[in-house]
C-alpha cells in the first residue's frame, strides 16, 4: 500500500543546494511533497531541481540569502499562495569560512608567521558573518515561515546543528559557537511552540561526505588528512556519513504519526562519535 503522508505537504528546505540537503529535498519530493529549494547558488539549487524533475516531482527554486528578512518573507507569501501554509521547514543553510578559523589547536604567538591564525588574528567581521549565517539564518526562515504553521496547527521544523553543539571541536570558534546556539535555540522554540502542536527539533550532523569536508578531511579514496584520520579513529562505525544516512532520521522528525510527542530535542547523526570518549 503506498504511504501518501507527504502528498500535498509542502516542504522548505533552505541550503538546498548542498550536498545533504538536495538529498532530503528530493527524498520528500519522491514522496509526493511540493518542494521549495532556497539557497544562495541559484546554480546548485538547480541541480537539484533537475532531478525532481526527472521523476516528474514538484518543486520550485527561489535563491535568497537566508539572512535576508524581506527576501524570505516574500518567498513565504508566494509559496502559501502557491500550494498552502508551509507542513515542513529544513532549516540547512550555514557554513564556516576560513578566516574565522584558527591554524593551531592550541594558542601559538603567531607574531611574523606567514598564514597563522590564533585568535587575535581573526577577522571579526568575518566571525560575525558566520554567526549570522549560523543564527539568524535559522530565526529568520522560522519567522517567514512558522507563522503558516502556527496558523495552520500543525507543522514540523528541523535545524542543522552539529557535533559542535555538544563540545566544540579544535579551530572553529565562530562556528562551534554559533551551532551551540542551535541547539538552545532549538530547546527554547520547541517550547515556546508547544502548545500549538508545531514541533521543533534539530538533528546534529557528524562527519559527513560533501564538498567541504573533502578539503579540510580528505577522502577514504584520496588520502585522508590528519584531522580526517582523527575523525575515522574516532568514529565506532568507521566511517564518513553519507547523505543518505539523514533520511530515516528526518523522514522520523517531520512525521507526526512516528514523533508526535518529540519536540525540543538535538539527535545526533553521527556514527558513534560522541559516544566514543577517546581513551
Amino acid at each position: 500500500m503506498t504511504d501518501t503522508y507527504y502528498r500535498g505537504r509542502v516542504a522548505v528546505i533552505t541550503g538546498a543546494g548542498g550536498t545533504l540537503c538536495s538529498e532530503i529535498a528530493v527524498d520528500l519530493a519522491q514522496k509526493g511533497a511540493n518542494v521549495v529549494l532556497i539557497g544562495r547558488s541559484a546554480d546548485k539549487l538547480q541541480k537539484t531541481e533537475l532531478k525532481i524533475k526527472a521523476f516528474s516531482g514538484s518543486s520550485m527554486v527561489r535563491p535568497c540569502d537566508v539572512t535576508d528578512e524581506a527576501g524570505m518573507m516574500d518567498i513565504a507569501q508566494e509559496v502559501c499562495a502557491r500550494w498552502g501554509a508551509c507542513d515542513f521547514l529544513i532549516n540547512g543553510a550555514g557554513g564556516n569560512q576560513t578566516a574565522a578559523m584558527t591554524t593551531e589547536t592550541v594558542y601559538k604567538n603567531t607574531d611574523g608567521m606567514k598564514d597563522a591564525r590564533n585568535l587575535f588574528d581573526l577577522d571579526l567581521d568575518i566571525f560575525e558573518s558566520v554567526l549570522k549565517i549560523n543564527t539568524l539564518g535559522t530565526v529568520i526562515p522560522i519567522r517567514a515561515f512558522g507563522k503558516q504553521m502556527l496558523d495552520a496547527g500543525r507543522g514540523s521544523i528541523i535545524n542543522f546543528a552539529s557535533m559542535n553543539s555538544y563540545c566544540p571541536l579544535t579551530r572553529v570558534p565562530a562556528y562551534a559557537m554559533s551551532k551551540a546556539a542551535v541547539a538552545n535555540f532549538t530547546q527554547w522554540l520547541g517550547a515556546y511552540f508547544g502548545p500549538c502542536n508545531v514541533r521543533v527539533n534539530a538533528i546534529a550532523p557528524g562527519f559527513f561526505v560533501n564538498e567541504r569536508s573533502a578539503q579540510y578531511l580528505g577522502t577514504v579514496e584520496q588520502g585522508l588528512t590528519q584531522r580526517g584520520k582523527s575523525v575515522i579513529d574516532h568514529t565506532p562505525m568507521e566511517r564518513f556519513g553519507l547523505s543518505r544516512d539523514l533520511l530515516g532520521c528526518v523522514s522520523w522528525l517531520l512525521d507526526e504519526r512516528a514523533s508526535a510527542f518529540v519536540t525540543g530535542i538535538t539527535v545526533p547523526l553521527d556514527g558513534g562519535f560522541l559516544a566514543r570518549s577517546g581513551v
